[in-house]
């Protein structure tokens, strides 16, 4: 099979006015990059906020493995057959980061059949969003270490500045690094570090704001440092959140561009979910709510990350209400969760296929607990036999799910016809959504209700630091705001070693930040870490361009 890259660059791809008009957005509301990329004006909003919202339907997966589960691609593929269905439908996705895509991950344009495009561009600069990001974010700590430079009239503890930089690749090297140094001029020195794009709060504001407005006051209380009297600094108080919100001038419109099949999709955003909330924007989900009639948006990594904050924290804060929820898991990552390695996966192996199927069974409970109908899309893949296949199926309708064996992939939309139908299924049915834990709960009470509700811990333990952050998050009043748990996205745990369904554990909580202006607490479980590193052979050794322009080796 040729590579997405090939299919891609293969595609015909449709004039991004002609998409638009898919969706009834006129000329004067699109503000074009290019042939096939354009921004939605912001103000459009006020002609469709008095609209009815249509089908919202979210993509989740199982644990994730090195096997693949294709997540992305399943949404693409599921908004594509839904289309041929006779629904009006728009897909809503993030935006790839640079880190993965040049270090082991790849993109995140789906893939075969079931892409984005012009996936190229998607997946590199695009319109420039993640740029904005980073420039903004690292303003806020240069005018934070000006203000101490010149004096320091806030009385800032330079061993309490909270906020680092960022750069949107992975890079261990920048984790931990000490500013300032080379004398008085440069600055007073301290230790700093840098974060991914990703992981940024900003970015986090981003895709969590309703307008320009919403934004300017979410990026004024983003905390900066403590001052020696503890209280908080914000970016209010170094008197630039003006300069920050014109940075997101353009950043903030959601983008639109198109499937290989011509379906509508708004990208915006690209949030993490294993450091991060792991959601498209606001406002692209929104848009598309007014606009399309079937909305399929995805959310990072297993169910226990994406799908959990996406529920708790983006439905919270944004009033959204799914209709269904589908759960992607493929027989090669169940048997993977089954203890089998990686290069004997084509082999049939019954026993570890049921141990396996726990970390998909944890999944469906804790989506049926959500009061959400559950489906499940079987990726399929060529080795996997019809035993095997018949075998998911049925114990996922025992467990009350629907089932659907999905080939979006090899297929692209023609290959989703019987996950449209069972997706259609079950936004039909009655749901009686309802969250994780309520906003009067302490921190502490919403943490356990994560660990033990969707993570299945016994137990929550916190570090000696921790529990002093816990008392400072409350005298602070922040007791109200939700939970955005950072763990590694390889465990229901937060041990990456503990594949399936764990049992008997306990979870750790390292450190707790407060992110006021995203509007949650980040909780970070375990040993995971907000900057990435690369692995040995990292992915940017693959690509290349050529003198006319044509790009290889990008997946």
């Amino acid at each position: 099979m040729k590579t997405d890259v090939e299919i891609a660059q293969e595609a015909v791809i449709e004039p991004i006015q002609k998409v638009a008009a898919k969706l009834g957005i006129d000329d004067d509301n699109l503000e074009l990059y290019g042939k096939y990329k354009a921004k939605i004006s912001a103000s459009y909003w006020n002609e469709l906020k008095d609209r009815s919202n249509g089908k919202l339907i979210l993509v989740t997966a199982i644990t994730p493995t090195p096997a693949g589960e294709g997540k992305t691609t399943t949404s693409i593929g599921l908004a594509d057959a839904l289309k041929r269905r006779g629904h009006k439908v728009a897909v809503a996705l993030r935006e790839p980061s640079l880190g993965p895509c040049f270090g082991i991950k790849g993109g995140a344009a789906g893939g075969g059949y079931s892409q984005v495009v012009p996936m190229e561009d998607i997946n590199l600069h695009f319109t420039g969003d993640f740029h904005a990001i980073t420039t903004a974010h690292n303003l806020l700590a240069a005018v934070l270490d000006n203000h101490i430079h010149h004096g320091n009239e806030l009385k800032i503890d330079v061993r309490r500045v909270v906020w680092k930089r960022v750069l949107d690749l992975n890079d261990r090297a920048l984790r931990n690094v000490i500013v300032g140094l080379g004398g008085k001029t440069n600055g007073v020195p301290r230790e700093s570090g840098f974060d991914i794009t990703v992981a940024s709060e900003m970015m986090a504001i981003l895709c969590l704001s309703n307008n320009l407005d919403d934004l300017k006051t979410r990026l004024g209380k983003i905390i900066v440092a403590y001052d020696v009297d503890n209280k908080p600094i914000t970016a209010n108080d170094l008197n630039v959140t003006g300069a920050l919100t014109l940075l997101f001038k353009d950043a903030i419109k959601p983008n639109l561009v198109q499937t290989l099949e011509g379906t509508p999709a708004l990208i915006h955003g690209g949030p993490f979910a294993n450091i991060a909330h792991g959601c498209n924007s606001v406002m692209a989900t929104k848009f598309a709510l007014k606009l399309a009639d079937v909305v399929v948006t995805e959310a990072g990594f297993g169910a226990d990350l994406g799908a959990e904050k996406f529920l708790d924290i983006k439905c919270r804060l944004a009033g959204f209400r799914p209709n269904a929820v589908v759960i992607v898991a493929t027989v090669r990552a169940l048997k993977m969760h089954g203890g089998i390695a990686k290069n004997n996966l084509a082999e049939v192996n019954m026993d570890a296929l049921a141990k396996g199927f726990e970390n998909l069974e944890k999944h469906i409970e804790n989506i049926k607990n959500f009061g959400l109908p559950a489906v499940v899309a079987i990726n399929e893949f060529p080795t996997d036999t019809e035993e095997e296949l018949i075998f998911v199926e049925n114990r996922c309708r025992e467990l009350g799910a629907n089932v659907a064996r999905s080939a979006v992939f090899a297929k692209g939309g023609e290959g989703g016809i019987k996950l449209a139908e069972a997706v259609e299924a079950a936004f039909n049915q009655p749901s009686d959504f309802r969250f994780t834990y309520d906003d009067d709960m302490s921190i502490a009470e919403k943490i356990n209700a994560v660990a033990t509700k969707i993570y299945g811990a016994e137990g929550v333990d916190f570090t000696t630091a921790a529990n002093k952050q816990l008392k400072e998050i409350e005298q602070l009043g922040f007791n109200r705001l939700p939970i955005c748990i950072a763990k590694t996205q390889y465990s229901l745990s937060d041990d990456a070693t503990k594949l399936g369904r764990p049992q008997n554990f306990r979870v750790t909580v390292r450190e707790l930040k407060i992110s006021a202006g995203a509007g949650f607490v980040v909780v970070l479980l375990g040993s995971i870490l907000t900057m990435p590193g690369l692995p040995k052979k990292p992915a940017a050794e693959n690509i290349d361009i050529t003198n006319d322009g044509k790009i290889t080796g990008l997946f």
